[in-house]
């Protein structure tokens, strides 16, 4: 056997390369600048349908992107193969900034948020007002998200032939929410899709909803007839819809605009949500908030809202909504 002593000629030794070789690792990632923009439609297992340049082509993501994901509205780069053609498979190097989230819990106490939505301009709440019954906690909870969010909300109430909207649009007055009622008569003779499509025209609207409220049918009724999706019923016994929306997809309107009808919703966690986010929606009582201790949930004694509008600052009823939308993160839906 063959002995070294300390003072060894280098020559002498032998170097065994590492088994992942001997090319140096560098942090520097190519730029991609010739990388085509995307918009992602929808996700299925790992594989995102993005639209580029008028194609529908199948991408992955790429392994610098890390553990970042992209969903559906994202705005992405694309390279590789953009034909769209069978078994082809691009690849996304790059997500762009995103300019809103919708993003959810799976309950209140789930530390981990989930990105339903990118980019979407409004947050379209679907709600039957009968059959089944309307959540009003959980259509809180929609409104939350979407000014959280920075996205803005729409009430979209259906089958007032069944029952009237007046009670619930009561409730939600001082909000100051757009909103739009229709009947399945009218949205099966289309006279109720001319009044929706007036509030999703030249925006990306993203659909959420109880399972059942017909969501799924009035994004049909909106989309040319070759994207349209299946449809459920609600089950007699316990009043809830079937699932037949599983994964968000994005479908354009036939004009200017995109629709993303999104899977129908049981619940709707809001672990993530910050008050100072949800404030901003309410600019009429953001500058009361000045005087407010550090970390003020604007539901304690020393809040400097009921000061404010005390003063005349702002309508009492727009803080008790206020106050009413941030409490939905301390109870549950349904409670």
């Amino acid at each position: 056997m063959r002995r070294y002593g300390k003072h060894t000629d280098e020559d002498d030794i032998r170097v065994r390369p590492g088994r992942k070789g001997t090319r140096p690792r560098t942090n520097i990632r190519p730029a991609h600048e010739d990388a085509a923009e995307g918009m992602v439609l929808t996700v299925d297992r790992g594989r995102l349908t993005c639209l580029v340049d008028g194609r529908t082509v199948l991408a992955m993501k790429a392994r610098e992107l890390g553990r970042k994901a992209a969903v559906v509205g994202d705005r992405v780069a694309i390279v590789g193969d953009l034909t769209g053609k069978k078994d082809t498979l691009a690849r996304i190097v790059r997500i762009e900034k995103r300019t809103s989230v919708l993003r959810r819990t799976a309950d209140d106490d789930d530390p981990f948020e989930r990105v339903v939505v990118a980019n979407a301009d409004q947050l379209a709440v679907v709600t039957a007002l009968a059959d089944p019954e309307p959540r009003p906690r959980l259509i809180d909870r929609c409104l939350v998200a979407a000014y959280d969010g920075g996205l803005t909300p729409l009430l979209v109430l259906t089958k007032s032939d069944l029952s009237p909207p007046d009670k619930l649009l009561e409730l939600y007055g001082d909000l100051d929410i757009p909103y739009v009622v229709t009947s399945r008569e009218e949205l099966e003779n289309g006279d109720a899709v001319g009044r929706v499509r007036e509030q999703l025209d030249g925006k990306v609207t993203a659909f959420v909803g109880h399972s059942g409220v017909g969501k799924t049918t009035l994004v049909n009724a909106l989309v040319p007839v070759d994207r349209r999706r299946l449809t459920g019923h609600v089950n007699a016994v316990t009043g809830r819809g079937r699932h037949t929306t599983t994964s968000a997809l994005a479908l354009p309107l036939g004009g200017d605009g995109w629709v993303i009808d999104t899977p129908g919703l049981r619940s709707f966690g809001l672990a993530h949500v910050d008050p100072s986010r949800v404030i901003k929606a309410f600019p009429d009582l953001e500058p009361g908030t000045e005087g407010c201790p550090r970390a003020c949930s604007h539901d304690e004694p020393d809040c400097a809202l009921d000061q404010w509008v005390a003063e005349g600052h702002a309508d009492p009823a727009r803080l008790y909504s206020l106050r009413r939308l941030l409490s939905t993160r301390e109870h549950k839906e349904g409670d």
